[in-house]
């Protein structure tokens, strides 16, 4: 019976599944890879998880992470995958407190510090605002820009009563954004230092507890509109809250950091039993 090293770990909510493929332990071209990555991610099923980090060699920085959701895809990156797979790299010893790493979407530095990790992210490209955007329901006027990855922002005033699903469905799928979708955002400014966010992931297909790089964007957009200012506290679905830094320029943002906490929630093996169901 096959079986792989691992750690759980979970940032602000979202969890993952991490493994030290240094060694190729796992075997990323397999036409059976996606399989195995929805396998292990299904709750209930197997371990469960929001989606899938490998840390692989890469040249001149300390490792490169590559992230899988739990639909099985690779996408370009995940704020708080990046500082989960940080804190799996200290403590496995394949890089010291600070760090550099490769994704798909360039080099990040991290540092970790204590129980939290602080990630120089990749800076926001194609900031977009009042937008209009048409759904079921009629017109919305939204936020977008892509932290990494495409992100849509909404701002309520009650995220209680929002249908994140439904409408985060919507917009995922929505024309605008074809072929590849984006994620959405659902935010409530409380004050220029504090927001609470609701997400709608791609890739995950539903409302996950938190999302790093729905974070950064929504900060972003909200501080190009006014109404927030570096750093801004955001506190996510699962109470926790992440600080995002970033210095606004000209309705740009540059220097953008993703600060927060990253928890191992434990290590085993799977075993071929995880996948194979």
């Amino acid at each position: 019976m096959k079986k792989i090293p691992f750690m759980k770990l979970s940032g602000a909510g979202n969890d993952f599944v991490i493994i030290n493929n240094l060694n190729s332990i796992v075997d990323s071209t397999d036409s059976q890879f996606m399989n195995f990555v929805t396998k292990i991610c299904q709750r209930r099923m197997s371990v469960g998880a929001d989606g899938v980090l490998l840390v692989e060699p890469s040249q001149d920085v300390d490792f490169r992470m590559r992230y899988y959701n739990a639909d099985g895809g690779e996408v370009e990156t995940c704020g708080n995958g990046a500082r989960c797979i940080s804190k799996f790299a200290f403590l496995q010893g394949i890089a010291s407190e600070k760090m550099r790493f490769l994704t798909n979407a360039g080099i990040y530095e991290a540092e970790v510090v204590n129980d939290n990790v602080k990630v120089r992210m990749s800076d926001p490209t194609d900031i977009r605002i009042n937008v209009p955007l048409k759904l079921d329901d009629g017109m919305h006027e939204i936020g977008f820009t892509n932290s990494g990855v495409p992100h849509v922002i909404f701002f309520v005033d009650d995220l209680e009563s929002t249908d994140v699903f439904d409408m985060g469905q919507q917009t995922r799928y929505h024309n605008d954004f074809k072929p590849d979708g984006t994620n959405a955002n659902f935010i409530h400014i409380h004050s220029e230092e504090l927001l609470e966010i609701r997400t709608y992931e791609r890739g995950v297909e539903n409302e996950t507890l938190a999302c790093g790089t729905g974070s950064i964007a929504s900060a972003i957009v909200s501080a190009v509109l006014g109404k927030v200012q570096s750093p801004v506290s955001v506190k996510t679905a699962s109470g926790v809250v992440l600080k995002i830094h970033f210095d606004l320029e000209n309705e740009t943002a540059k220097n953008v950091f993703l600060e927060g906490d990253a928890r191992v929630i434990f290590a085993g093996e799977l075993t071929s039993e995880a996948w194979n169901y």
